[in-house]
């Protein structure tokens, strides 16, 4: 089977910091290898593969202001569809664009929904010939059809068990009101815990208005963008995630990750959070910013164990990129959608 995976282009496959949708993406890719898939990754040149790299943007145009998103994108998707032929079948990755040149794609097109940006591109996707997967069960349009609901899966080898802990909490995402960083801080503060904030700022005035008054170094800390590796040491350092999303969230890769490193989550019960958190076991789900810090320390008090052992039976990559093999074999078998 010859698979084509087509990821964003905004960070580099798989990112240096931040790039949810590129890291599903090169997680799909390396676990389709690992079943002797014939995989190539259309991403950014920089981007790091098993298999065949191919592609026209030189690096992420996140990470560079020279580079107009809007044009390499529409370059990275012409140059793929004009390789469409050598493929069995295409996993999109990259939102809406590929689906208005779906038909001249000369392969199957799965395309897995990470999230609508705006309600007004879904005639895009109603009008594709397009397989569509979902992330989590919340996150599904009625106006869609779906082939299935695959959640994500992480490395589990990249996410170390820290048996441990800590006794700081920790808000890993954008700094954006939909992330409730600066709910966080206020949770932490009720709790009467150190808080540590990852993430890139994606709304400036928020984090200097809201945020960045609350950062002292001490009782909270501000990282930055996190790269696996420290993103790693600090989820498993914590005593517990906190994830206050103002916003129904598709799915909340962070809260799976800091399960995965045996650290427990304080999550408000909006979008996929009840799907992807198991009450009493991984976290808890609550409302509002006073039953968050009251549920801290039951969360802080949960057996990190069961937490690491639950995440690697519900968020592997083995079950997401098996999950996958079933979509592929059952849209190969009646390519109509």
């Amino acid at each position: 089977m010859r698979i084509a995976i087509l990821a964003p282009v905004a960070w580099r496959t798989p990112p240096r910091h931040y790039g949810p949708w590129e890291q599903v993406a090169s997680t799909i890719a390396e676990g389709l290898l690992g079943h002797g898939v014939d995989v190539t990754l259309f991403a950014t040149l920089d981007s790091v593969t098993g298999g065949e790299l191919d592609g026209v943007c030189p690096h992420g145009y996140a990470e560079d202001p020279s580079l107009d998103g809007r044009v390499w994108e529409a370059l990275h998707v012409a140059h793929a569809l004009a390789r469409s032929s050598e493929f069995d079948l295409v996993h999109n990755h990259l939102d809406w664009l590929p689906l208005a040149f779906a038909p001249s794609f000369q392969a199957p097109m799965v395309t897995t929904i990470h999230g609508f940006s705006d309600p007004r591109i879904v005639p895009a996707y109603a009008r594709a010939a397009s397989a569509y997967v979902s992330i989590s069960d919340a996150d599904r349009s009625p106006e869609l059809k779906y082939v299935s609901t695959v959640h994500h899966g992480v490395d589990l080898d990249e996410l170390p068990f820290s048996a441990a802990g800590g006794d700081d909490l920790v808000v890993l995402g954008r700094v954006h009101p939909d992330k409730g960083t600066a709910v966080a801080v206020d949770i932490a503060r009720h709790a009467g815990r150190r808080l540590v904030i990852c993430g890139i700022v994606q709304d400036e005035r928020y984090f200097a208005e809201q945020v960045l008054p609350h950062v002292d170094g001490d009782r909270v800390r501000y990282l930055g963008s996190v790269g696996p590796a420290q993103r790693a040491e600090v989820l498993g350092s914590a005593a517990a995630l906190l994830h206050p999303i103002a916003f129904d969230e598709p799915f909340g890769l962070a809260v799976v990750e800091a399960m995965a490193c045996g650290t427990p989550v304080v999550a408000y019960p909006r979008g996929a959070m009840p799907e992807v958190v198991d009450e009493g076991v991984t976290g808890f789900l609550v409302d509002g910013p006073v039953a968050a810090a009251v549920a801290v320390d039951r969360a802080a008090a949960l057996d990190r164990a069961a937490c690491r052992a639950m995440a690697r039976r519900r968020f592997s990559t083995a079950r997401m990129v098996a999950d996958y093999l079933a979509v592929y074999a059952s849209v190969l078998a009646d390519p109509v959608f």
